[in-house]
């Protein structure tokens, strides 16, 4: 992906509950803090790359990678990997790649991305109901450009869980504490975030102005 912007809040949950979650999947969240998980909501508007462009909306949890401590520090979160729950999409193409080739659990939704002002917004509805409402202020600047922490993603799709090797490049990045506030609606996926307890404050919410983005071949555990 040649050219995206992202926007991510960061929230603390409680571990069992994003346990609970993720359970499909044969893995297990990252304790940041004793009892506590992350949770990561993202939206992405991809400009330029290989699946087109797109918007894209994801749920995400830092997991313990197959054979890690389960305790994974918020200061050494190369540790740690990111597993991708639930990611809507609002082009097909992009959807058909991303679940052939990867095993992303895509599927199509309406996504309204507001970027245009200093604040950033997300608006998310799924088989005309409202999942979410996110709105993100920009925070402080990060000087100069660079790679972001390369985390390794988890996928599972038909029974198979893979890991992808995936690589961000950031330029024009924000970041702040909090900074991100949350209406979920009456879409299932807004119940099962609810139960992991949002809305709540946000440990921190970033921006990224410009990314590029590599993400290898999928490998199944």
């Amino acid at each position: 992906m040649r050219d995206a912007s992202v926007c991510s809040a960061m929230y603390a949950v409680r571990a069992d509950a994003a346990r609970a979650v993720i359970a499909y999947s044969g893995l297990d969240v990252a304790e940041v803090f004793p009892g506590k998980a992350v949770c990561a909501l993202t939206f992405v508007d991809y400009r330029d790359g290989d699946l087109d462009a797109y918007h894209e909306f994801g749920v995400a949890f830092l997991i313990r990678p197959p054979g890690r401590a389960s305790s994974v520090g918020l200061g050494d979160l190369r540790q740690a990997g990111v597993f991708i729950h639930w990611l809507p999409v609002d082009q097909r193409f992009t959807l058909e790649a991303g679940r052939t080739i990867w095993g992303f659990p895509k599927e199509l939704a309406d996504i309204e991305l507001r970027l245009g002002s200093p604040y950033k917004r997300c608006i998310v509805r799924k088989d005309g109901r409202l999942v979410l409402d996110l709105l993100l202020r920009p925070g402080v600047p990060v000087l100069g450009p660079g790679a972001m922490v390369p985390l390794d993603a988890f996928t599972h799709r038909e029974g198979v869980t893979r890991r992808v090797p995936w690589s961000v490049q950031a330029r024009g990045v924000r970041v702040r504490p909090g900074g991100a506030l949350i209406r979920l609606g009456n879409h299932p996926v807004a119940k099962e975030l609810s139960e992991l307890g949002l809305p709540k404050r946000a440990l921190f919410s970033s921006t990224v102005a410009q990314a590029t983005m590599t993400f290898g071949g999928a490998e199944p555990l």
